[in-house]
């Protein structure tokens, strides 16, 4: 495996092998069923670094994601609820001892199509953001340090929480390519999401391509016009 630099930045990428049992990487245009992409998607990848060695002085930029295992599915059908508590109505409920959420008025069958026994290999330079304290060779030998050491802050997760995913160094691993179609067209996949000094989001997309067994990213992305105004939220899971 060779690490060549990415024209914007001098320095070879950090590299680390992520895998698991179980990933999720859902479609953006799938309401209501979980069906995942073939791949980690970048914003997943992002989510995995954060969750090793996270820092508010800088970001990660994933350049690209290697497949190291051959894409298999499975699907699973669960019982699940349509909604979601909000704060206020936790408030109400304990304000009014009458107030009460029937879960079994609430339940829906709701199919998962995702992906098992998975490994991926990420590349990722670390971009300095204004008021960082330290250099970007310091901020990559801590992070190298916590991979060699297997220390997160949290649990890194492949799409969804409930799919934990292991890490490590990388490996001399080749990726692995679908003989049947070397370039294979994933459609329009999540770039980043990009946060105003108020709390709202605008997200940016790339017409996502696994070649090979590598999916490359753009080094920025693209705001669709479907994607409409800035929503106001606060992050959620990878996916």
């Amino acid at each position: 495996m060779v690490n060549n630099t990415h024209p914007r930045y001098p320095n070879p990428p950090l590299v680390v092998e992520v895998s698991g049992e179980y990933a999720c990487f859902t479609r953006p245009e799938m309401k209501s069923e979980r069906f995942s992409y073939e791949v980690m998607t970048p914003s997943a990848a992002r989510g995995i670094l954060d969750a090793i060695f996270w820092k508010p002085e800088f970001d990660y930029i994933i350049v690209k994601i290697e497949v190291l295992k051959p894409i298999r599915w499975f699907s699973i059908r669960r019982n699940e609820v349509k909604s979601t508590v909000s704060d206020d109505w936790v408030r109400r409920a304990m304000a009014h001892a009458g107030l009460h959420y029937n879960v079994e008025d609430d339940r829906d069958q709701r199919n998962t199509v995702g992906l098992r026994d998975v490994a991926y290999r990420i590349h990722a330079q670390i971009k300095l953001r204004p008021h960082a304290t330290a250099t970007e060779v310091a901020y990559r030998e801590q992070f190298r340090r916590r991979v060699d050491k297997g220390a997160c802050y949290s649990q890194p997760f492949l799409g969804t929480r409930e799919f934990s995913a292991r890490f490590g160094k990388a490996t001399a691993a080749e990726p692995i390519s679908d003989s049947r179609d070397k370039d294979k067209e994933l459609g329009i996949m999540l770039h980043s999401i990009h946060y105003d000094e108020h709390g709202g989001e605008t997200y940016s997309w790339f017409p996502a391509q696994l070649t090979n067994g590598v999916l490359r990213v753009p080094p920025n992305g693209t705001q669709l016009p479907s994607t409409g105004p800035a929503k106001r939220g606060r992050r959620t899971d990878a996916d």
